[in-house]
């Protein structure tokens, strides 16, 4: 079980525990009372102290869904089971208009002297150096930088406190907070000038009020005179300069004074991590661990998590897979998708700021297009989707003119964008050329075929994919064009549980799909295309309204038949790489 620390760790200052959840059991009274005491067990875990609020305790049935609540006041003199629940629709936007993410950046180089049994006593020394250094960000000589986010007009607030100006006398550990400082109040809120629902949570644009620490040195009185101490070892010792990059988020309401913020959140947060990773550096004191925070928001998150990585380990060194493995069950995280991976990290506004439409390779290809088009016409159908971002290739891009042959190409590499888009893989989208040498290395293709303007289909696509990303495919093969909605609710399960798009290939024609919108009652079907034969400029209303991404029936209304009848179809289904 992991420990206070580490649970603190991993998660931003500010929140509170009110209750616990049980899914499953027999939801008897016995299931929600040990749902109360299971949270006020963790409350005192995490805070050290019990809560003088309410708790609440729930359970699920699994199989119904149907949620009990019991509500104990403070001093668990009694509980009440509720009989009212409400329910937020979007609780991502009001936890972020009433809230806001503090960020404080910290790099400190620590000596610590060590006797020449480097194994005795580490613990103990390490624990008194994070002291004297917590003891130190609380000195009436540091002085902290609160800077807002950049906003639209490139302007942000910004305001210096003193270790003066801060309140250390109220240790609410989540219980209640100060209403003043002993600064003039300023308030989180002064430091986002834009709407609050305008606050950016995104992996490629996250925004927080910034607080940078500096260390002043005492101003002497006129006429005095610096002082040096020194203070003999009095054993033989060596000295290790230990640092750590500290780096960690807090979360306060908006309408709480800054400097409390910093005295009550990020002082202590500064502690918490600091403790974490001393755990990790004084297992492997000889080491020299290169520990750096990063802070991730999972789908379907509304909130940050922090994991400390050891970076002298690549990402796909077994020791780092394994403690992303553990993270994402710790956090209930699935184990087939890279949600942790130092690629997927939040990166802060300001200079990190990017255009929302500009992935993060600097690409300016249109993304998940998709999301713009109107419903798919089937009455009673399930839509099952792809499951990620994908970027639009087609006829012309790179300048490489490809029109007539070049539509298997422009699918593989929409399929290999996704792959990167999700983390995956890190290698650069393969050119034409690329792809070309890829099957002429592996023995497919003769030399010849390298430059030429020959087409490729589905097992072409399977072998590069297996190359140079280690994906497997299955292959449905039809034979004509009307079999392929007998084929919606494999294709559906597919976009189900792996999500990846779908090259459909058929004479000289191919197509990416990105879903299926499918009645299994009435066998009605449609399917969500995404054409490689544009030949235009990167338009999306051009594109969406040409039908160049949109839903195709097999037979639309007037008759046409959208696939060929006469030719036979292979449909190349990526699978998902299990891993983390």
């Amino acid at each position: 079980m992991p420990s206070a620390d580490e649970i603190r760790g991993l998660l931003p200052r500010g929140f509170d525990i009110i209750g616990v959840l049980l899914v499953g059991g027999e939801g008897s009274d016995a299931d929600v009372t040990r749902a109360l005491e299971q949270a006020r067990a963790l409350r005192e875990l995490l805070f050290g102290v019990a809560a003088s609020h309410g708790l609440v305790g729930g359970h699920m049935d699994a199989a119904t869904g149907e949620i009990r609540f019991v509500v104990s006041e403070s001093g668990w003199t009694n509980s009440v089971e509720g009989s009212v629940v409400t329910w937020e629709d979007e609780p991502g936007r009001l936890l972020w208009e009433k809230g806001c993410l503090l960020r404080c950046e910290l790099l400190l180089k620590l000596p610590l002297y060590l006797r020449p049994d480097v194994n005795s006593g580490i613990e103990g020394q390490f624990s008194s150096l994070i002291e004297s250094t917590v003891a130190k960000l609380r000195d009436p000589h540091v002085y902290y930088l609160v800077e807002g986010p950049i906003t639209s007009s490139q302007s942000h607030r910004s305001i210096i406190l003193r270790g003066d100006d801060l309140s250390f006398d109220s240790h609410t550990h989540g219980n209640s907070r100060t209403d003043s400082c002993t600064t003039s109040i300023v308030t989180c809120s002064e430091f986002f000038t834009e709407k609050r629902y305008d606050l950016s949570l995104t992996r490629e644009t996250a925004d927080a009020i910034a607080i940078t620490v500096n260390q002043s040195a005492p101003s002497l009185k006129p006429g005095g005179t610096p002082v040096v101490e020194y203070f003999p070892a009095s054993a033989p010792a060596s000295l290790i300069v230990i640092t750590l990059k500290l780096d960690i988020l807090c979360y306060s309401s908006i309408d709480f004074p800054v400097a409390a913020a910093v005295s009550e959140l990020v002082i202590p947060g500064l502690a918490d991590q600091m403790i974490v990773m001393k755990r990790i550096i004084a297992s492997e004191i000889t080491q020299q661990a290169q520990l750096q925070p990063f802070h991730f928001i999972p789908s379907g998150w509304h909130v940050p998590v922090t994991a400390i990585y050891n970076t002298r380990y690549g990402e796909t060194e077994e020791r780092q897979s394994e403690l992303r493995k553990e993270l994402h069950l710790r956090l209930g995280l699935p184990l087939d998708r890279p949600l942790l991976r130092i690629s997927n990290a939040l990166t802060f506004g300001g200079m990190g700021r990017r255009k929302k439409s500009m992935p993060r390779s600097g690409s300016s290809l249109l993304r998940d297009i998709h999301r713009e088009l109107p419903s798919s016409g089937v009455s009673g159908g399930v839509m099952s989707l792809i499951d990620g971002s994908y970027e639009y290739y087609h006829y012309l891009h790179d300048g490489i003119d490809d029109n007539g042959w070049g539509c298997a190409y422009r699918s593989l590499q929409t399929i290999v964008s996704w792959y990167r888009l999700q983390q995956y893989s890190s290698i650069d989208v393969p050119s034409h050329r690329e792809i070309q040498q890829v099957l002429v290395e592996i023995g497919d293709k003769d030399p010849s075929f390298i430059g030429s303007c020959e087409w490729i289909g589905a097992i072409e696509l399977s072998f590069v994919l297996d190359k140079l990303l280690g994906v497997s495919c299955k292959v449905i093969n039809v034979r004509s064009g009307d079999e392929l909605p007998e084929k919606c609710r494999e294709l559906a399960r597919h976009f189900e549980t792996q999500g990846t798009p779908v090259m459909i290939g058929g004479g000289v024609l191919a197509y990416t799909l990105l879903g299926v919108d499918y009645n299994g009652a009435s066998g009605d079907c449609a399917f969500l295309i995404l054409d490689p034969h544009y030949t235009g400029t990167d338009d999306l209303k051009k594109i969406v309204n040409g039908g160049w991404c949109g839903w195709k029936k097999s037979v639309d209304s007037k008759g046409r038949s959208f696939f060929l009848k006469d030719k036979f179809y292979n449909l190349l289904l990526p699978q998902r790489p299990n891993m983390v």
